[in-house]
């Protein structure tokens, strides 16, 4: 059984961890071993597709674990600005040689491996031109994607998009957010699982059960629903990682 919860859930939960329980730094490690984790072969040309919020630090951060593990991946940027955390991880990821370059057109052909580090779940309202072009081109590189959160340009309540990444494999952090399993989202979305990395849930919502698990007794309850056949009920466990 999994929590389900909506953007201003998540948004308090991972506020009130950071305040009482788990350095900021450490959410962000633990989300990039959770997309690390979730991901079977780390092989070929891999690029990273980062924005300027937190969701681009993760981007950052996995860049510095495969790095640190012999794997090698590139960055692109699809913005200057970048969160304090995302900051210190860009600095880490370039210090181990890391390349790191300005999105242009055509950059992403060749990648066997895209990861999709755009947009976060706190997205609404229209994708700029810019972002929109990036997508359009992930969407019909060939390579595998993978979105981490949520898939950019989708809205993380409703799951609404006029366009989105289309992704193999979404890994979205902490808890499963209502948008993922609305109905509008399963188009964008191949294979959705969601990683815990510790972050104290601040009410509960909405439970997902899989198949094997839903009876009656569920069917009754107004707050549980059967999880769509892209989700994988068990979760990544990155929940034990310190910042190393």
């Amino acid at each position: 059984m999994l929590d389900c919860i909506s953007v201003s859930n998540m948004r308090q939960s991972d506020a009130q961890t950071i305040e009482k329980y788990v350095p900021s730094r450490t959410l962000m490690y633990r989300a990039a071993m959770g997309v690390f984790l979730a991901v079977e072969r780390w092989q070929g040309r891999i690029t990273i597709a980062v924005g300027s919020g937190n969701n681009g630090g993760d981007g950052y951060a996995l860049a510095y674990i495969l790095k640190r593990r012999g794997i090698d991946s590139r960055v692109v940027t699809l913005s200057d600005k970048r969160s304090d955390d995302g900051a210190f991880f860009a600095e880490k990821a370039l210090a181990l040689g890391v390349k790191v370059s300005p999105y242009t057109p055509g950059c992403f052909t060749g990648s066997d491996i895209i990861v999709d580090c755009l947009l976060g779940t706190g997205f609404q309202g229209a994708v700029r031109q810019s972002y929109a072009d990036a997508i359009r081109e992930i969407n019909g590189s060939g390579a595998c994607v993978v979105s981490v959160d949520i898939n950019s340009g989708m809205n993380g309540d409703t799951g609404l998009a006029a366009i989105a990444v289309r992704s193999d494999l979404t890994v979205t952090i902490g808890y499963v957010k209502n948008g993922l399993v609305a109905p509008e989202a399963r188009p964008w979305i191949g294979r959705l699982v969601c990683a815990d990395i510790g972050i104290v849930l601040d009410r509960e919502e909405n439970k997902l059960l899989a198949r094997s698990e839903w009876n009656d007794r569920y069917a009754h309850r107004e707050n549980c629903f059967l999880a769509p056949d892209y989700l994988d009920v068990r979760p990544i466990d990155a929940a034990g990682f310190d910042l190393a």
